[in-house]
């Protein structure tokens, strides 16, 4: 194996080991788990298995641990696929035949779900059967396979993509938003323990206030932090060391990366401060259109370093300033 490798399997150990195991580690999202554990309960309480659950909202806030919590909840076997990796229709009926009473199946990205394969899984989801067509013209037969009481929870990024119809199946749709700065802080201090390293109250606020308001970024942020003071040979992370090592990591105070930072100096000097639709900023910057609107866009919008205009995306006054350009009367939103 690779060194790459290695140390990307012990990035993903260290990720999972990092992850809540029980409700009382989860922190935020206090609405979502009031509600969930009434699904719960009730389910519970009538020996049935709950409504199929919907997860939505930017990545990294905790969709795939709150899956992970639901199972165990029911104390049941999780198994994980996504839109992407369920390419035929066989695929999705190998997974749905094997599926005991009770298990949870996690789809992930399922916006990407092919609109065919949907289709299969519309009678699953509603009726619990699986219908299959087997051979072609007039030879093909049809086979109706009962499956056992399962949940199915759903995630996407993209809630607008998602058909009406899959929508629709789902008994239960859960929105969620970004944490506040206290959360994180509490996420901070909880995998800081876990890492077996100090870290000082100072250190913790900064840190929670450039982590975009996303657990996994914080996360991501400790761990190099982490990183850079044992490197340094000191035992309690300060904010000093924090400032230090988001420095090379190209963060700044607001916690903006550099691809942040590129589109908004893209869209000042090349677009003149926008209005400039979403291709055209893609194809300036050199990223996804869809790594943009999923990723970047809900931060700098929630800053409010860009809006989104009915003409394109167009940069506040305040992001002149933080970037250092001078902002003049022309550049006003539109």
């Amino acid at each position: 194996m690779s060194r790459g490798n290695l140390k990307n399997q012990k990035d993903e150990i260290l990720d999972l080991a990092l992850r809540p195991k029980n409700w009382s580690e989860f922190v935020g999202q206090e609405k979502i788990k009031k509600n969930l554990w009434i699904l719960i309960e009730a389910a519970k309480k009538r020996k049935e298995v709950c409504d199929h659950i919907l997860f939505y909202g930017p990545p990294g806030l905790g969709k795939t641990t709150l899956a992970y919590l639901v199972a165990k909840s029911f104390g049941s076997s999780i198994k994980i696929t996504s839109g992407p990796a369920i390419e035929k229709m066989s695929d999705l009926a190998s997974i749905l035949s094997n599926l005991n009473e009770g298990d949870i199946l996690f789809l992930d990205e399922c916006h990407r779900l092919n609109k065919m394969i949907e289709e299969i899984l519309y009678p699953a989801m509603e009726n619990r059967v699986l219908n299959l067509i087997v051979g072609k013209g007039p030879s093909a037969r049809t086979f109706q396979i009962n499956l056992p009481p399962f949940i199915l929870i759903g995630a996407t990024t993209r809630y607008g993509l998602l058909s009406s119809p899959l929508r629709s199946r789902f008994g239960v749709v859960f929105r969620l938003d970004f944490y506040q700065n206290f959360e994180i802080e509490k996420i901070i201090e909880y995998s800081a323990k876990l890492l077996e390293i100090e870290i000082e109250d100072e250190a913790k606020k900064f840190l929670a206030k450039v982590s975009r308001g996303t657990p996994r970024v914080a996360n991501r942020f400790l761990k190099r932090v982490r990183d850079f003071t044992q490197v340094k040979n000191k035992k309690v992370i300060g904010v000093e060391e924090v400032k230090e090592a988001l420095k090379l990591l190209e963060i700044d105070e607001l916690g903006l990366e550099a691809t942040d930072r590129k589109i908004l100096e893209v869209l000042i000097e090349k677009f003149n401060g926008g209005p400039a639709g979403i291709n055209a900023l893609a194809a300036a910057t050199n990223e996804e259109k869809d790594t943009i609107e999923e990723v970047y866009e809900p931060f700098l919008m929630r800053l409010g370093l860009l809006e989104r205009t009915s003409k394109g995306r167009v940069a506040t006054p305040f992001a002149y300033k933080h970037l250092g350009f001078s902002y003049k009367e022309q550049h006003k939103l539109i």
